[in-house]
């Protein structure tokens, strides 16, 4: 019966969740464009003419460092442009956009349009520095991020066909590589497979021309000549540019050896064209880009692998509650008057059961803090299943997580100083502080040790003082008081009554074997919750690592959810069979159980940086495992509260109903 109830409700669940990824970009308003003869007429006075184009920060799969645009020698926007305000969680996610030299009109077809010439002097320090920061960025693959009417500019090459397929398979990149190199043994690397021409040893192909495709869709109906963008895509090329300018694709490529002390001039060089597309409508002009990201048969496999476990458990705990509990308390409260029953199992530590843990203090703040973590989660992934956190929102999923997590601070004080008041704890300052400081204190411990070092190496991914300051600010002067405030309410509330009495004399604990003892069961808790959501780690890595758009935040919210009942089931029945082991201490050994599943969390995370990521030099790997580090933190403080709830509401309901003497 307990198997069909969830069962249901996960069904429930999925209908409601994938209904949600019915909704489409709220909040984002389309825009129209015109010719510029028809545009600057009274007559189309809502088109635009000019499409601007954006840049990014660069990066690169090879090293986590970020470099603003202007940190190359690329020609550059005229002065006076100035580009959008960034949010804060663009700024926190490393993204600096800024005005483009590009210019293109709509329908305005452009054929080999110069941009500018950067010229390198052999012996001159300033201008071979450039050159060689230049050769180090094509080496580790750095990429660009252009921006069109708030869509990426995508690069759409062949792949190898998927399985079952002859036909090969078209990928579109959210961006495009700055240049490709050849090793000194003719092994060409990044981009240059693209081409047979690019095939000199030792040498760097500088992508100095860049064919751009808009696609645009028709809106002659509302205003004539008009259309929508509904996609641009750029194709990079490396061209040796003749005294004629001729960009056609029979020029030769243009390479900087590696070694050379001549003088060299690269000529930026571009083209645009326009294409009707009738197929594509604006609502639907992410699909192309989101096709080329992992399939959701994928993510119904994690489904189901996360379903069969979840069912494997409920059918354990169905057998526990219905047959094994159910026998135990009918026997307990039997009663045979002089022939009473001799108390056994979980019973007989009944008088030592809720004995305040050591350390009570720190648990009940990271019990706090979990709440906050877990309100803050459920909180963003229901906003971004309705749509409000889509792709199309830049930094707005970051921006909901800090603004989200800092205004539940309430709750973390609340629920902290409770705990906190039924262990009989007297220093209630220091539970309000170490609450409001301890979680959030380490992670920007770690996020300013790392903003130094890319301070230092002047990475773009480095928060400004602005930003630094704005966070600061929103954790003292919000975060905090709101946590006091919590903390303030808790301690008003009465005391947390629990069903049993606590004996003055603590029960020895008698000897256990090797699987009831706390590290085994505590290792062995976290595998099953870890289970059901590593196939969704490899996404979510992926995304964060990989510079791919997650997008399925309805998979992950029923994931979420999944994982959330394996850790209260697996702590349940580890809790459980402790008791039956006459056991008591089950306070800490609650929140480790399921705990424990960010253990194996950090050692995917290290399992993934040395197989799928390509990452060189220790700057890159210090910066990999200081981020993983604080989501291995979170998670920890995540699940472990899920499991210690809800073994403390398993246990207050199984000695509610037995008769103690």
């Amino acid at each position: 019966m307990a198997n069909m109830d969830v069962v249901k409700f996960l069904l429930f669940v999925s209908f409601i969740v994938s209904s949600c990824s019915g909704f489409y970009l709220p909040g984002i308003a389309s825009v129209a464009y015109c010719p510029k003869e028809s545009a600057e007429t009274a007559a189309h006075p809502n088109c635009k003419a000019p499409i601007e184009l954006l840049v990014n920060r660069l990066d690169s799969q090879e090293s986590l460092i970020l470099h603003e645009y202007s940190a190359f020698d690329f020609c550059q926007a005229k002065a006076e442009a100035v580009g959008p305000h960034e949010n804060l969680g663009q700024v926190v996610f490393g993204e600096r956009i800024g005005p483009s030299p590009y210019e293109i009109n709509f329908k305005a077809e452009k054929q080999c349009a110069k941009l500018c010439d950067k010229s390198y002097k052999s012996g001159d320090k300033p201008s071979e520095d450039l050159l060689t920061f230049l050769k180090e960025g094509i080496a580790l693959n750095y990429h660009h991020h252009w921006i069109v009417d708030n869509m990426p500019v995508t690069w759409c090459y062949a792949v190898d066909p998927v399985a079952g397929s002859t036909a090969p398979q078209k990928f579109c990149h959210p961006g495009f590589p700055i240049g490709c190199y050849v090793t000194a043994g003719g092994a060409r690397q990044g981009a240059c497979v693209i081409d047979g021409r690019y095939s000199t040893p030792d040498s760097y192909y500088v992508f100095n021309h860049v064919d751009i495709t808009v696609a645009y869709h028709p809106i002659d109906k509302e205003i004539e000549g008009a259309g929508r963008l509904v996609s641009v895509r750029v194709w990079p090329r490396s061209v040796r540019h003749s005294t004629s300018g001729d960009c056609d694709e029979q020029q030769p490529p243009l390479f900087l050896p590696a070694t050379s002390t001549n003088d060299v001039t690269v000529s930026y060089t571009y083209s645009v064209k326009f294409e009707k597309n009738f197929e594509i409508t604006w609502a639907s002009r992410w699909d192309y880009i989101l096709e080329s990201m992992p399939h959701s048969n994928i993510q119904w496999f994690s489904i189901i692998n996360s379903l069969v476990i979840v069912l494997f458990l409920a059918g354990m705990l169905s057998m526990i509650l219905l047959r094994t509990l159910h026998r135990d308390i009918a026997k307990y409260n039997q009663e045979t008057g002089d022939d009473a029953i001799e108390e056994y199992g979980w019973k007989l530590v009944h008088g030592d059961v809720f004995r305040p843990p050591r350390r009570g203090m720190l648990l009940s703040v990271l019990l706090g803090s979990g709440v906050q973590i877990i309100t803050m989660v459920m909180v963003t992934l229901i906003c971004a299943c309705l749509g409000f956190l889509s792709p199309a929102q830049r930094g707005a999923l970051l921006t909901c997580v800090l603004v989200v997590y800092v205004l539940l601070g309430t709750p973390a004080g609340y629920v902290s100083a409770r705990i906190y008041k039924s262990f009989g704890g007297i220093r209630w300052k220091s539970n309000v502080l170490l609450t409001a400081f301890l979680c959030p204190g380490v992670a920007f411990a770690i996020l300013f040790i790392v903003n130094i070092v890319l301070w230092v190496i002047g990475s773009s991914g480095a928060l400004p003082f602005g930003t630094l300051c704005a966070l600061l600010a929103m954790w003292f002067l919000v975060s905090v008081p709101l946590t006091f405030f919590g903390a303030y309410i808790g301690y008003k509330r009465r005391l947390i009554e629990n069903p049993v009495r606590t004996n003055q004399i603590p029960r020895q604990v008698p000897e256990q074997s090797f699987w009831t003892k706390p590290l085994p069961s505590i290792l062995m808790g976290g595998i099953l919750p870890f289970g059901c959501i590593f196939i969704q780690l490899f996404f979510i890595l992926g995304s964060i690592w990989s510079q791919q758009f997650y997008y399925m935040f309805s998979f992950l919210f029923l994931v979420t959810l999944i994982l959330m009942l394996t850790c209260g089931q697996a702590s349940v029945l580890l809790c459980y069979f402790h008791l039956c082991a006459e056991d008591y201490n089950w306070w800490w050994r609650a929140f480790l159980t399921s705990g424990s599943t960010a253990l194996y969390f950090g050692g995917y995370s290290v399992n993934y940086y040395i197989t799928k990521m390509s990452m060189t030099g220790f700057l890159s790997g210090f910066l990999y495992f200081s981020y993983s580090a604080i989501m291995v933190l979170a998670f920890f403080v995540f699940c472990g509260t899920i499991g210690f709830f809800s073994s403390f509401w398993f246990i207050r309901k199984i000695y509610s109903v037995v008769k103690v003497d």
